[in-house]
This record gives structure tokens, sequence and C-alpha cells, in this order.
């Protein structure tokens, strides 16, 4: 290695006297902690001559050789040009050039465009072209640009035109507006639609959209209205427990709002049994503090309120640019709850599908546990309704027939998934029980479909202060109906992303946006709760649909459905739609088996400790335990990982300049006498920092962070004369632990024990800055004591020892 001058004294140079020894070195097998032999070095390597005579000095300085960490774009964003050839020493003052050309490459997003003539009296802002007055005062044309231009705009802009990157003759739109004065100014509004574009995807897709796409949009339209639409009845008047139009609701306004705003353009939203399921409790728990149990207008505003909210939380969500929260929860939360869920909504639809509504009603069971449910359902087998049972048995079966067939065959013959199953047997069920009558023999039709309030789409805005009593209430359960809608959507959005159309990029924060809105919306009309599901998108994109056209066809089916055929769902049996339901309850469980055997061959057994909880909590008591049982743990695990601070100890390979985890593997390393290496593979913030002291100190004593703070202490004192710490993962620094490193720096130091940083970050980065306004550079012992690698933290340290010299000293291989 090259000579390094002390950037503090540049005239000395104390090299040991012998530099080739690198300190005595000793494995975990040695006895007592003496050390080994003396074992010769590697052998010197020696730069050229051009790397010795521009070698930088050690420490965070702001001329690094290039590393891992070294920028892949250099200065990408610097455009200026150079006043004058050679270097520039003036500092703060030196001289600009008269037009930077940063100036001007972020001026011709605003700039007229070239096949424009220039006329008289015609300006453009920023002074491209200036015909008029030369005051330095703004313009208010040249204000509203400079807000509407972001510091991420400017830089996209710089690049595309760097790269070379034209603007789409479609995307640009000259804006004329009058100076105070009477002059015609113009700005290109080409880069406000650009940006506006990536917002609204409706503008990309609008313009890539052909007739070729529709008659496939159309047919997976047509399939999806025909599956999905009944279920939307089915949700509404079995789960959620308000007026059946409200899930039809959700197939009108959501997917249209949605269609306009959202990044996933084969995605289809709608109502989902989880969130249905949830809108029921609150409907439920409203009824059980005195509401009234038959006010179906109540049970609507609920169903709104419960949306709006929901909608709210997704959208200020997506504003925050909360997007990364889908990673939040654990995948063994989510299948927990989810199958929790799935068997919830199959025990509730076990009572209606046996005939026993009545005595349900009766015994007051409608809204107690799912064991309390299955404890009525043995107690009354003998009271069940043969025809409806049998209705509903026949309808289950002949589904999931259907199913595991479109399944088996849709491989080799795909024009199965055409066939909408549920939809033929709903129509036939509907048929025979106006044929024969069912509805006299005792099975319970649907019986009118209509608005709670009297009138078709009635708005109402659902976050008023009036209804604040009922906000309160439902603020807990509408939080989680838009963490669960905000994963799955999630799922569902990622699974089809890949297969975008027009370009269209898949944005987390502007799903959460749209999904908001379109929740929003819907809330005002009392429309169930919508969020985007998979099976539901698979549906639509393997029948033909590659836009979000299929959207807003589905939008306007169910609109057909809700203006002109909703006389026709009278005949409606219901415990046909309970076998609807049943069947989405069945998928949701039939999962939970195969992750429950995958943890337990791993033997993940705090991921199987999380399911079955969740599991027992929700069946035993209520969802809404079970939801707070999940959440709080899985927030628990989260906080204890992140808390957690993951120093290591190094040692050295054998022969090499290598240093890996001591604790890893400590038989086939090699340690330093009188060192101690320690590893901060991880920012330093005030969450993970609390524990540091305690484990750096286990470390001096124990040589690992396993052992048990009761054992006497291990590692002699002059074990730990010198600490070197790798802080190469230390990529940011927050004030309270650079408080926290100060203290550690400050307690060695006042102990007699040198400080050395390796691999630290540049000067001029966040974290060098912090290390030196703290004093912590100056408490370790100057800018020397920050070096590039722990090999030469090593020779300084031995320099330091033998030379007596303070720490002064350059380091010679």
């Amino acid at each position: 290695m090259s000579s390094r001058p002390n950037p503090l004294r540049p005239g000395l140079d104390h090299a040991p006297a012998h530099p080739s020894s690198l300190r005595q070195t000793y494995t975990a097998s040695s006895s007592g902690g003496s050390a080994d032999d003396e074992e010769g070095s590697d052998s010197p390597r020696s730069p050229p001559p051009s790397a010795s005579a521009h070698h930088p000095g050690a420490g965070p300085s702001s001329q690094r050789r290039p590393t891992e960490t070294t920028s892949l774009l250099g200065t990408p964003l610097d455009f200026r040009e150079s006043a004058h050839e050679g270097p520039c020493n003036h500092g703060t003052f030196s001289p600009r050039p008269l037009s930077p050309a940063s100036e001007d490459i972020l001026a011709d997003s605003l700039s007229l465009s070239e096949s424009e003539p220039e006329s008289p009296g015609l300006h453009t802002i920023d002074g491209v072209l200036s015909a008029g007055s030369h005051k330095k005062r703004k313009s208010w044309p040249k204000q509203w640009a400079s807000k509407m231009r972001s510091k991420k705009m400017s830089t996209s802009s710089a690049l595309a035109e760097r790269h070379g990157v034209e603007d789409s003759p479609l995307m640009w739109a000259p804006l004329y507006f009058t100076y105070p004065y009477g002059a015609v100014g113009v700005v290109s509004a080409n880069f406000a639609a650009r940006y506006l574009s990536y917002y609204l995807p409706v503008m990309v897709w609008a313009r890539e959209y052909s007739w070729s796409y529709f008659k496939g949009d159309f047919v997976a339209a047509l399939t999806v209205a025909g599956i999905y639409v009944p279920m939307a009845l089915s949700l509404a008047d079995n789960l959620a427990h308000v007026p059946p139009i409200n899930g039809l609701y959700s197939f009108v306004l959501n997917p249209l709002v949605y269609a306009l705003l959202g990044s996933c353009p084969a995605m289809i939203v709608g109502p989902e049994a989880a969130g249905s399921l949830l809108v029921g409790t609150v409907i439920k728990t409203t009824v059980d503090r005195g509401g009234g149990d038959a006010d179906a207008e109540l049970h609507a505003r609920l169903c709104g309120i419960v949306a709006g909210l929901s909608g709210a939380m997704v959208f200020i969500a997506g504003v925050a640019r909360l997007g990364f929260l889908d990673s939040v929860l654990s995948r063994p939360f989510l299948r927990g709850f989810i199958s929790a869920i799935g068997v919830v909504i199959a025990v509730d639809q076990l009572i209606p599908e046996l005939g026993l509504n009545r005595l349900a009603d009766h015994a007051h069971v409608n809204h107690s546990s799912s064991v309390d449910k299955l404890a009525f359902i043995f107690k009354n087998l003998d009271q069940v309704h043969t025809l409806t049972l049998t209705v509903a048995g026949t309808s289950f079966a002949v589904i999931m027939v259907c199913r595991e067939l479109k399944r088996r065959m849709q491989p080799r013959y795909p024009g199965v998934a055409y066939v909408p199953d549920r939809f033929i047997v709903v129509v036939i069920s509907a048929f025979l029980a106006y044929w024969f009558e069912w509805d006299k023999a005792g099975v319970a039709v649907l019986g009118k479909v209509g608005a709670a309030s009297g009138r078709l789409f009635k708005f109402r805005w659902p976050l008023q202060p009036s209804n604040m009593k009922y906000i309160r209430e439902a603020m807990g359960t509408s939080f989680l109906i838009a963490l669960l809608g905000f994963f799955e959507s999630s799922v569902a959005a990622k699974s089809l992303g890949g297969q975008g159309f027009a370009g269209i990029q898949l944005s987390p924060n502007r799903e959460l946006v749209a999904l908001g809105t379109a929740n929003l919306i819907g809330a005002c009309f009392s429309a169930l709760p919508a969020f985007g599901g998979y099976g539901r998108s698979k549906v639509n994109r393997s029948t033909g649909g590659r836009t979000p056209v299929s959207s807003l066809i589905l939008s306007a089916l169910t609109l057909v459905c809700v203006l002109f055929l909703l006389p026709y769902f009278y005949y409606l049996p219901k415990p046909v739609l309970s076998s609807l339901i049943s069947v989405v309850a069945w998928s949701l469980i039939e999962e939970c088996p195969h992750d429950i055997s995958f943890f337990l061959k791993i033997g993940a057994w705090q991921e199987l400790g999380l399911m079955m909880a969740i599991l027992l909590a929700t069946i035993f008591f209520s969802l809404e335990l079970g939801m707070a049982i999940g959440v709080g743990l899985s927030l628990l695990q989260v906080i204890r990982h992140a808390t957690r601070p993951r120093i290591q100890i190094l040692g050295r390979i054998p022969g090499t300049n290598r240093f890996e985890n001591a604790e890893a593997n400590p038989d086939r390393l090699e340690f330093i006498e009188g060192c101690l290496i320690v590893k901060i593979p991880e920012p330093l913030t005030f969450a993970n920092t609390g524990e540091l002291k305690t484990r750096l100190r286990r470390l001096e004593l124990y040589g690992t962070s396993q052992a048990h703070p009761a054992l006497p202490r291990l590692r002699r004192e002059d074990s730990n004369r010198n600490i070197i710490f790798d802080i190469h993962g230390v990529t940011s620094l927050d004030g309270s632990g650079t408080q926290v490193l100060g203290e550690i720096v400050e307690d060695y130091r006042q102990r007699g024990v040198r400080i050395f940083f390796s691999r630290g970050p540049g000067r001029d980065s966040q974290v060098g800055r912090m290390l030196r306004r703290s004093g912590i550079v100056e408490l370790a012992g100057g800018e020397h004591h920050f070096v590039d690698d722990v090999h030469e933290a090593l020779k300084l340290t031995e320099d330091e020892e033998e030379g007596g010299t303070g720490g002064h000293s350059s380091i010679q291989s």
C-alpha cells in the first residue's frame, strides 16, 4: 500500500519499525487468550506511482477511491460550464459563466417550439425570448411555472434532454397568457402534461386504445358481470346486512373511477367477502347498542360511513406516499386472518342454508361467535328445512364441480373460462323458484330490490358532523377494511402489473389514491367498500380484458341492471346466494393447509403461532379480537426486528486481509491481539441504538453477543486496547444515533481506548457531516483515525502503539 501522508501534519511520516508483522494473531482455539506465533504478512502491494502521488488522506474526505458506494452517475445534474480552464479555487465567490448550461437545459421544456415563428412582443418565461423589459422582477407566469416545477421534475427534464428523449407531440400544448403590460406570453405545457399523465393514466391509455381491443374487453366485462353481479347481491344481503342494491352500486361507481385513475389496467375492483363481513359487524354492533334492526336506511347510511372512512384512510396514505406499508404485515398474519374470515363466513352461511333464520333470530345468535353458532346449529338439526337445504346443497355442489372442471380443462381448452357457471346457476334457480313457487314452500327469496331511501343513487356525504357518533364506532373496523383491501389489491396489481397496457407503470402510491378516491365517491351513494380482487381480475384477464375499458363496460352493464332489471331479482333464492358466499369462504380457507404444512416443514414456529392465535381468537371470540391480536403481534415483531442492533465482531481469514463475522465461523478465523473489530452493518437511528451500548459491552467481555450476561469476564481488559468500527453499512445517522455513538466514543477515550473508524462514508455525506458536527471525529483522534479499510486501521494501531506518537503516523506497507 502506498504511504499515506497525515492530512493534519503533512511533514511527518512515522512508519513502524516492523510493519510487516501487522500485530500478533490468535485463533479461537488458542488457550487462555495467549497470542500465536508471529506470522508473516502478505506480499506487499505497490500501487502505481500515479496512485501514490494522488492518494487521498485518511478519513472521510471528499476525494476517495471508487468503491461500491461510488455513484454510478457521478454528478449527472451538474451541467454548469466552467468560468475558466483549470482548477477553480475562488471558493464561494467563484466567477460564473453568463449563461449556465443547466439553465439552458431546464428552460428547454418551457421554451417555444422551434417550429413556431417568433412574433414581436412574444415572451417566454425563464427569459428564453426577451422582447420586453429586462428587469429582474419575476412575472406571475414565471412564478407559477417555478411552483409547478418540482425538483424531481426539473431533474427528469434535464436527464431527458441529456439523453435525447423528446416530448411526444400529443403531450405538448401551448398555454397563452397576457403580461400586465399587454405583451403576449406562452409557456410549453408539455412538462406539466407529462407528469399529469403519470398521475392520470387515462391520458395515456385513451390515446393508445383502438377498437381491436373492444371485443376482448366486452366479452371479459360480460363474463365478470355474469359471475360477480349476483355475488354482489349476496355479499350485501347476507354478509353486510344492507340492501342488496348497495352491492350493485359498488360495481357501478368504483370500477368507473378506478379505470380513470388506476395503474393496473386489467384489475377489476368490487366488493369483497372480508370487507362486507366487517361492514356487517359494524351494523350488528350498532343494532346491539339500540339501533333499528329493520332500519334499512340506517344500515345503508352506516355502509356509506364505513366505505367513506376506509376510502379516506387509503387516499391519505397514498398522498402521504405510504405505499410501502403493503410489506409491513407478514404473510402469516394475512393468511391467518383471511382463513379466520373464511371460517366465520362459512359458519354464518350455514344458518340460511339450513333454513334456520327465524330460529336464529329468536335465539339471538346472529351476533354471537362462530362457536356459539355451531352449537346452535347442532342443537337444532331437527328443525332444518329440507327444501332449503336441498337447493343450497345442490347449488354449492354444482358450482364447486364447475370450478374444478374449469381448473383442469382451462390449460387445454381456454374457452371454458368464458362459461358463467354461477350466473347460469342463479338464473335457473330463480326460474325454478318462480315456476314452482318455492317462496310459498318456505324457501326465502331475495324479494323486492330497491334503494332504502326510495330513490336510486341518492347522494349523501358520509363524513358529515351529524354522523360523528357512528364515525367513532366504525373507525377501527374501517381501518382494517382499508388495510386488508389495500393488501389484496396490491397482490392482484403485482400479479397483473407486468402485463400492463400502453406502458402504464404500476405504483403503490397511485393505487392507494385511485382506490381511496373510488371508495370516497362510492361512499357518497352508500356503496359497499370495493377493492381489487385477484380472482375477479384473473377472470377478466383470461377472458380477453386488456384495458381499463373492461371496467367501464362492467360499470355500464351493472348500471343497466340497476335501472331496468331489478324486478327480475325478486325470485332469487337466498339459499343459492348463500351457496355463492360459501364457495368464496372455501377459496379463502383452501390455501391455509398448504401454508401450515410449509411452516411445519421449515420449523417456523413463530409464524405458526401467529396464525393459530388469530384463527382461534376469531373463532372462539370475535373478529375484532382476532384482528387486534394479529395486528398487535405483527407490530411487535416489526418493532423487535427494527430495534435489535445487528453489530458483529469480525475475525480475519488466515493468510488474507479479509474479515468475516467471527460468531458465524469462530474456529476458522483468527483474532487480532489487543484489537476488537466491530462491524455496524445498518443505519444508526433512535430505534436501534437503545441497546447498542449493552451489546458492545457484551462483545468486550465475552467476544460474542450470544453469551449470557451472568457469566464472568472472558476477555482480558488489554484485549480491547483498540476498538475498530467498520461503519460501511451506516448509510444514515439521525440525532439520537449520533448522540449515542458520541457517548460510546467518549467513554472509550476516557478509559484510554483508541478508536478507529474504517470504510466510512465520504466527508461531505450526511453521515460525515453528522460525525464532524457532533465532535466524534475530533473525539476519536482526528480525521486520520478514519481509514479506508480494516487492514489500514490495524496498521495504524500498530504504528501508534510502537511509535507512541498519539496517532499522527502514516501507514506503510
